[in-house]
């Protein structure tokens, strides 16, 4: 077998960089070592690649590479066992099927009516001349979406229990001495709630437990009108002609949310962060937006050009995806001059890709412009990775974005708080802004851009 090369420093130093700085370190690994990689786990090589053929060939060769559902066993603690991470085959495709039936078409759009109220909604709530972090907003806007898009839920006791213990376990997996405590070997264990893996994982039982509730009361009194995934998953049978079991269905029900309340949520942040950041972008953006009527149809929203470029140069420069999820070598196979035995596992690496001078000239710059100027083919821009395991809401993420961005631009004016540049943090799957996108309201802006007061702070 020729494997690729191997940076020179022991897997446990490479580790402990990549925590450090996992883009700087990125940045200086394919600068040394190029566009494919070997990081070594005991006796498995992983290949990391960051090459597009590379990509299509891990991606379309099938039968030799295979998108195993045991690759992501560690991800079961907050998806469930039969999560669609975790299945494989026609199982697998067949709940995919099923779940991106909520995310496609006409379901969608009705819902983007929603989308921009709701924005319009928690918006309103911040005061005039104080200062918030935009990411945590973004993240209790992208939430309350995802969870009345999936569960169809929009209030009450189990609403408000369930929205409170997803944003909760957010925060509390992203804390800094949490995860410093988690990475001790003594500490990464279960002791009970008491310990913290034994709070996070009790943290996920309560979630669990919640859905699992809300799913048998809806097999009880099922609602044909019913558009959200939840209804849809009741209703649906598995390959077999038998109807999914309630487990099942809650399991097929935490994927979507993490990625609405995770994902959505960083990419929007990003997204806000860049065009406060640079205001020839911001005012290009309000150019476009004031081309609209007062009250638009989230449709001729969604359509704008440099809304969408903008976009997806933010989901460009820190794809809150790092990396496509891992690929299994079954049968002897060779991608770019290097051989590679069953049991090797291959992973695209999104950001790497992405950061490209030969692809994306000035990479470190944000520039929405480049896509008026090349059209990128799925192998060079995959925020939402690609193939079997392509995220199931990529599409409806960016009609999201558009939305709130959209919404949040034309209805109110914000500046950021520090000059500083906001640097990415890297957490699990997700990159996401570290200081949060520290922003202030200075007023509501009426149509065609002119402004008026907020209720003033107090504080």
């Amino acid at each position: 077998m020729k494997l690729p090369p191997t940076p020179r420093n022991p897997n446990w130093l490479f580790y402990l960089k990549f925590e450090a700085d996992p883009f700087g370190y990125m940045d200086v690994i394919y600068k040394h070592y190029g566009d494919i990689i070997t990081i070594m786990s005991d006796s498995q090589p992983i290949i990391y690649i960051s090459n597009p053929q590379g990509i299509k060939e891990i991606f379309n060769n099938t039968k030799e590479i295979t998108a195993s559902g045991a690759l992501n066993q560690s991800f079961a603690i907050g998806t469930g066992k039969q999560g669609v991470l975790q299945l494989d085959g026609w199982r697998h495709k067949h709940r995919r099927k099923l779940l991106m039936t909520s995310f496609q078409g006409g379901r969608t759009q009705a819902f983007g009516q929603r989308i921009c109220e709701l924005t319009d909604k928690i918006m309103s709530q911040q005061a005039i001349s104080k200062s918030f972090l935009a990411y945590e907003i973004i993240e209790d806007i992208a939430l309350r979406i995802g969870i009345e898009l999936v569960v169809g839920l929009s209030e009450g006791d189990r609403y408000e229990k369930i929205k409170h213990l997803f944003s909760f376990l957010m925060k509390y997996e992203q804390s800094s001495l949490i995860n410093l405590l988690l990475k001790l070997p003594f500490v990464n264990r279960d002791f009970g709630k008491w310990s913290p893996q034994g709070y996070q994982l009790n943290l996920y039982q309560k979630i669990f437990q919640l859905l699992y509730s809300e799913v048998s009361e809806r097999r009880q009194k099922p609602d044909s009108l019913s558009s959200d995934t939840l209804s849809t998953l009741i209703s649906a049978c598995d390959e077999t002609g038998e109807a999914l079991s309630d487990e099942e269905v809650r399991d097929l029900l935490l994927s979507p949310i993490f990625a609405a309340q995770h994902a959505s949520g960083a990419a929007i942040a990003w997204s806000l962060y860049w065009i406060h950041r640079l205001p020839e972008v911001r005012d290009k953006l309000l150019e476009e937006l004031n081309t609209l009527s007062e009250s638009p149809d989230p449709m001729s929203i969604v359509t704008l050009p440099y809304l969408n470029n903008v976009c997806n140069e933010a989901l460009r420069i820190y794809p809150t995806q790092l990396f496509t999820f891992p690929r299994l070598v079954e049968s002897p196979i060779e991608i770019m001059g290097y051989e590679f035995d069953p049991g090797t596992i291959l992973i695209g690496n999104i950001y790497s890709m992405h950061q490209r001078e030969d692809i994306y000239p000035e990479p470190k710059q944000f520039k929405p412009e480049r896509f008026f100027e090349k059209q990128y083919s799925s192998f060079e821009f995959l925020p939402f990775g690609g193939g079997a395991r392509s995220c199931i809401g990529g599409a409806f993420a960016l009609f999201e974005m558009k939305l709130v961005l959209a919404t949040i631009l034309s209805h109110y004016q914000l500046a950021l708080v520090s000059k500083k540049p906001e640097r990415p943090k890297y957490g699990g799957l997700i990159s996401y802004p570290a200081s949060g996108v520290k922003m202030v309201m200075h007023g509501r802006r009426n149509y065609q851009g002119y402004s008026q007061p907020l209720v003033s702070s107090l504080f």
